[in-house]
């Protein structure tokens, strides 16, 4: 049968049929999925033989790092090779994939009692571009300020509120080798040291535009922020000045950092006894005013060049369906992953309740107020924050003095995207 009577008889099919025989009667052998680790995806894992079974679809998962991830599904869909059927993709890259039709909306595909209202409203958000739905959430959250409960208590220190108070905080607490003040990434990349820094350049006064819809992020208040950043390295453990997040979260864990502001999701990293030497000696907190706390979420989406056809996407949607449903949460919940939640129903469970360590409810509790999406939600965003990472690193690691001449370059850089974009 060619392609063309395949895709119809499968849609006559969906059609009649109910989803749980659609991918059985339209005999989708192999999915493949370009992923990137994380907890709770091990975890599905483990009950992944099961749903192949029952299917009939063999899910094959690649992982790859953060960076090497966005690249190599911007390669594959953008060069048309449709390697991988389904993408993982997150809020900084959704609005480039959606306006490029490298992915589907999702609903058509998503089964209806997988309950897709019943992810958390901050979730959908950063799910979507320009309200339509994209991927189910796997991960998500905003920002805590980590901060070691047990040192600031024996220094008689109570939780900064300000960010002058963190500061200055950072100093008194810097006591190297043993104990450093703070700890950020400095790695270049959009979700990476851009990430981090975006908060500051906000809550300096920065905007990311201005009136006019010009790139305004080389501003007065962005050079202060990018300044404060860069000095914050001097009370870091050597080398941060090109850290990602997981060399961060391992050297607060390590016991020799104070401060670090990072995802809420990483706080139960920060309470396994088996790999921190931290557990139980870690507060968290909303950032200091007035930084803002950065809200984000990443998920699986179907590739509209992978899965060219509706009984390739039907099968990629109840793929979907099943790595983000209720059950594996509460799965999750079980094998001890708290991180990785993203339900309204989860949330609300008992289970998570009477789990989740007090010290973390609170501080989800004052961090939900706070948070806001901090990155610019636009088609040329990475490639745009990726040239602004790459100056970033530049001014952190000390190769580049001029602050005002890497963000006017940068900016620069992102005004010809734009204009680029719209011709």
């Amino acid at each position: 049968m060619n392609r063309f009577r395949y895709s119809a008889a499968c849609a006559l099919i969906g059609a009649a049929l109910p989803f749980s025989a659609l991918a059985q009667s339209c005999n989708v052998p192999v999915l493949k999925v370009l992923a990137q680790k994380s907890l709770g995806l091990t975890v599905m894992e483990k009950s992944l033989a099961d749903y192949q079974k029952r299917t009939g679809t063999k899910v094959e998962i690649s992982y790859f790092g953060e960076n090497d991830r966005r690249a190599k599904s911007r390669l594959d869909a953008s060069t048309g090779a449709g390697s991988y059927q389904v993408y993982y993709v997150d809020e900084a890259n959704v609005a480039e994939f959606a306006s490029a039709g490298w992915i589907v909306p999702l609903l058509k595909y998503y089964p209806k009692d997988a309950d897709y209202n019943d992810f958390l409203p901050g979730r959908r958000d950063v799910a979507s571009y320009k309200g339509v739905a994209y991927f189910a959430p796997l991960i998500g959250g905003s920002d805590f300020l980590f901060y070691r409960r047990d040192v600031l208590e024996k220094a008689h220190m109570p939780v900064p509120r300000t960010l002058d108070e963190l500061v200055a905080d950072i100093k008194k607490l810097n006591s190297p080798p043993n104990m450093y003040g703070w700890v950020a990434r400095g790695q270049r990349g959009s979700g990476m040291n851009v990430w981090r820094w975006a908060p500051f350049m906000l809550a300096e006064g920065g905007t990311w535009t201005d009136k006019n819809q010009q790139a305004a992020f080389n501003s007065p208040a962005a050079v202060k922020a990018t300044q404060l950043y860069a000095d914050l390295f001097k009370y870091a453990p050597p080398g941060s000045a090109t850290y990602d997040w997981s060399n961060a979260l391992e050297a607060f864990r390590s016991g020799k950092v104070a401060f670090m502001i990072e995802s809420t999701p990483f706080a139960d990293w920060m309470e396994d006894p088996t790999k921190s030497s931290v557990a139980d000696k870690v507060g968290y907190t909303k950032p200091p005013a007035p930084l803002p706390s950065a809200a984000y979420g990443h998920g699986l989406a179907i590739s509209s060049i992978g899965a060219k056809d509706e009984c390739t996407r039907q099968a990629a949607g109840k793929f979907i369906a099943f790595a983000t449903s209720k059950e594996q949460e509460q799965t999750r919940l079980r094998e001890n992953v708290f991180s990785d939640y993203n339900r309204t129903s989860t949330v609300q469970s008992d289970y998570f309740q009477k789990h989740v360590k007090p010290q973390i409810l609170a501080g989800l509790k004052d961090t939900t107020p706070v948070s806001k999406v901090t990155f610019w939600p636009s088609a040329q965003w990475p490639d745009i924050g990726d040239n602004l990472g790459v100056a970033l690193e530049e001014v952190f690691t000390g190769t580049q003095k001029n602050i005002p001449s890497a963000l006017n370059d940068a900016a620069q850089y992102a005004q010809d995207a734009m204009e680029h974009a719209r011709k």
